[in-house]
């Protein structure tokens, strides 16, 4: 079977190198993003509490704008000349985070939460945008289009957790559990039945 990470062709005016080093940074954002729906439906389904109507109804529109940015960033992998790989193998053999931690939780621990994932998630992505910049300029434009979105979704998130002064509760927390326990303790809503897959009070941050 040929190694289609090194492409035969590529896009007019990229060499194939080039088509190969941005298609390898368009992988790991295709990791990335395809984790990160599946994360945003977990919790759907998986919060509970006074607040669970408003959470859960309002990530299902997030679910499926991710899923269209996974879709478009493994087209552009294939525009490029390479083969985009989307195994479920695969994405947990190249990842560098830990699974998302909670399971039934309460809204406000799951928001909590979120706010670290989708800080992980941009970081990794604005990385790749500066990456991609000098090299083409369509996938550069492809992944500022997403952060446009992935940052007002990231707002939706933390809206629930800031002050009328401005202050996030998750402000200095740098792992999902901590930032939900703070996130519930500054409410006084932690859900005492919460149940959660982790034993491990650190975990790498989604990417």
């Amino acid at each position: 079977m040929a190694d289609r990470s090194t492409p035969r062709y590529t896009v007019p005016s990229l060499t194939t190198q080039q088509g190969a080093t941005v298609a390898a940074i368009l992988q790991e954002r295709l990791n990335s993003l395809t984790d990160l729906h599946l994360t945003l439906k977990h919790v759907h389904w998986n919060v509970v509490g006074p607040h669970f109507i408003a959470v859960h109804e309002m990530l299902d529109p997030q679910v499926d704008a991710v899923r269209a940015m996974t879709d478009a960033v493994a087209e552009r992998i294939a525009t490029l000349g390479t083969s985009p790989v989307g195994t479920p193998g695969a994405l947990v053999a190249a990842r560098t985070w830990d699974d998302y931690g909670l399971r039934r939780a309460s809204a406000i621990e799951h928001l909590g939460a979120l706010d670290e994932v989708y800080e992980g998630v941009i970081t990794a992505h604005r990385k790749a945008a500066k990456d991609t910049e000098p090299l083409d300029d369509v996938t550069n434009d492809l992944l500022i289009g997403h952060l446009h979105e992935l940052e007002l979704f990231h707002w939706f998130v933390r809206a629930h957790l800031e002050s009328a002064g401005g202050e996030l509760s998750t402000a200095g927390e740098t792992t999902e559990k901590g930032a939900a326990r703070k996130a519930a303790a500054a409410t006084g809503s932690a859900a005492s039945g919460s149940s959660r897959t982790r034993t491990t009070t650190t975990a790498a941050k989604k990417k």
